[in-house]
């Protein structure tokens, strides 16, 4: 592509930020508009993190665990210990831990979608042939408001299936007309409209807070990749292609870090919610 032709840095950023969708959107808000990029990645990950534990467990021995399986055993150890910590209840807990484990790999492998380079999928797509039809394609459902608040609000599902099972119908109404404030029948609505709020904003930053940390580092991989495309056309400076290779290097060795620990906060949060379902005002 020539200087003449090469899109400016802001509509490099918004091409790559724009989703691959089954319609155009109708309005600010349109539920019918599905991001497929996110779909795809998130079922597809899913599997394969199903297929990983999947495969552990049936290849399990009594001797010396191999590499893999001592890995896994040391996650699975690890989450568990953390479920004992916040769910105090043995029964819950035979869904509970399964279900912390589930999350934190399937985020994780999610968030991992954030190592492939930039440009990766858009240049297999030129390659195939196909780009005229996939203008758009993002490999990060983590960093896609929908997929957070969509997984935040499952597990608000399962803190209100608890609430009622531990609690029964009955015992979780008292709790949310009573609590914060006191049982005099005036202070009820008050109760309620508190405890409302309550859950929705635990359940609005539980998404945003992992939504927020890897749309950040998508957008400091795409800066990082305009300083090399810059480099790349510079026929004079050597500094910025050093830099971009030094600046690259450095971010994706801490966005190491980022990915494992954004993955385990989203688990612990999960955890301390459905232990919270459990526990009485």
């Amino acid at each position: 592509m020539s200087a003449e032709t090469a899109p400016t840095a802001g509509e490099y950023i918004g091409h790559h930020l724009t989703h691959l969708q089954n319609k155009p959107m109708a309005g600010v808000i349109d539920f019918s508009v599905f991001n497929l990029d996110s779909m795809f990645w998130s079922v597809l990950l899913g599997l394969v993190g199903s297929l990983l534990l999947w495969k552990a467990a049936r290849g399990v021995t009594s001797g010396v665990p191999g590499r893999f399986q001592a890995a896994i055993e040391i996650l699975v150890e690890m989450v568990d210990n953390q479920a004992k910590g916040i769910v105090h209840n043995a029964e819950s807990r035979k869904l509970v831990s399964p279900l912390a484990l589930t999350v934190f790999v399937w985020i994780f492998l999610l968030n991992s979608m954030d190592f492939l380079p930039v440009d990766l999928f858009h240049k297999v797509f030129e390659w195939t042939g196909v780009d005229h039809s996939i203008h758009y394609f993002r490999v990060v459902p983590t960093a896609d408001l929908s997929s957070t608040l969509g997984m935040s609000v499952s597990v608000l599902l399962i803190c209100v299936f608890y609430n009622i099972k531990i609690k029964g119908i009955g015992g979780w109404f008292h709790e949310l007309t009573t609590a914060p404030f006191g049982a005099h029948p005036v202070l009820w609505p008050f109760n309620f409209v508190f405890q409302m709020i309550e859950f929705v904003a635990k359940t609005v930053s539980h998404g945003m807070r992992l939504f927020g940390n890897m749309y950040a580092g998508e957008l400091i991989f795409m800066l990082i990749a305009l300083m090399g495309g810059t480099a790349a056309m510079s026929l004079t400076g050597i500094l910025l292609p050093i830099g971009h290779v030094i600046a690259g290097s450095i971010w994706a060795i801490f966005h190491i870090m980022i990915v494992a620990l954004q993955a385990f906060i989203f688990m612990m949060l999960t955890l301390v919610y459905i232990g919270q379902a459990h526990d009485a005002h």
